[in-house]
């Protein structure tokens, strides 16, 4: 039988498709901890050698590449964090966890989050269903074996969420999920059209260092936007969440926001958040945790 073009479509399928995974209520509070107007949250995504491990492992300066993450990035964003006196969010894929079980247990043993981001950095709909649940469950196996804590929160490599993802993620008792794009600020998952109480912490690219950064010699892939320009565009996000009361949450790479020329673009944008003076910097397992009680999920 010949497979149904998208035009195609009865609206059944359509509608079922849209409908699989969608944003329920809005979960922003009407007040953050201690009457703070915005809630800042930091993630780094620590993903090393796994992004060229998953795509077969055959160029040995892109693994090195990954290995600068763990050398130079991560020691270089930890000294910050401890500075500030701040705490942030980690996701973590297994095998990374599993090269670097002492960098895993500093993140632990120095009060900030480790999230699952995966076995190998996989992408979710390249992989079987039932192979991308045991690989989650698997996962979240090793990191709790490695640093003596469960995660209660996913994101999703590369951001990509499959049909069977929350499905998967429900089952691991996840409180949150944030790999989706429905808001700027925390809104409750809804899975066919069922309210799930899972929070969704909502990622965006712009936020996201990666694509203002990344470089590939083979294609046309180059770091054309200047780390002002950079700094700049997240900025002016957070001063939007500040000015509306909301969530500011910014997704970095060790590999990628901790060169010389570029830490400043962190830095500079901590000082500029916390010369407001009401600022709530968090993990996102405190910030899903605290809009859940909010909302009474």
């Amino acid at each position: 039988m010949t497979e149904l073009k998208p035009w195609q479509w009865p609206e059944e399928t359509w509608r079922g498709k849209v409908e699989q995974v969608r944003a329920g209520r809005n979960l922003k509070p009407k007040v953050w901890p201690g009457g703070a107007r915005c809630a800042v949250a930091l993630s780094f995504d620590v993903d090393h050698e796994t992004n060229e491990l998953r795509d077969g492992g055959k160029s040995v300066g892109r693994l090195s590449w990954g290995q600068y993450g763990n050398r130079a990035g991560m020691p270089r964003i930890l000294s910050m964090l401890a500075r500030e006196q701040i705490k942030a969010s980690f996701f973590v894929p297994a095998v990374t966890a599993l090269l670097y079980p002492d960098e895993q247990r500093r993140v632990v043993a120095e009060g900030h989050e480790i999230g699952l981001h995966g076995w190998i950095h996989e992408v979710n709909t390249a992989v079987p269903p039932d192979q991308e649940r045991e690989l989650h469950l698997r996962s979240a196996d090793t990191l709790e074996t490695i640093t003596g804590v469960r995660p209660v929160g996913m994101r999703t490599p590369s951001w990509d969420f499959s049909e069977v993802t929350l499905a998967v993620e429900r089952e691991l008792g996840l409180i949150y999920d944030s790999s989706l794009f429905a808001d700027d600020d925390p809104y409750e998952l809804i899975e066919k059209g069922e309210p799930t109480g899972m929070v969704e912490l909502p990622v965006e690219w712009i936020r996201d260092d990666a694509v203002y950064f990344n470089m590939n010699r083979f294609q046309a892939l180059r770091p054309y936007t200047p780390p002002e320009a950079v700094f700049d565009i997240f900025k002016r996000e957070f001063d939007g969440a500040y000015a509306e009361g909301g969530l500011f949450l910014l997704t970095m790479h060790p590999h990628v926001i901790t060169y010389r020329s570029r830490f400043w673009i962190l830095e500079e944008l901590v000082r500029h958040a916390k010369g407001k003076g009401d600022v709530w910097f968090a993990t996102h397992a405190e910030i899903a945790a605290y809009v859940k009680a909010q909302a009474g999920l």
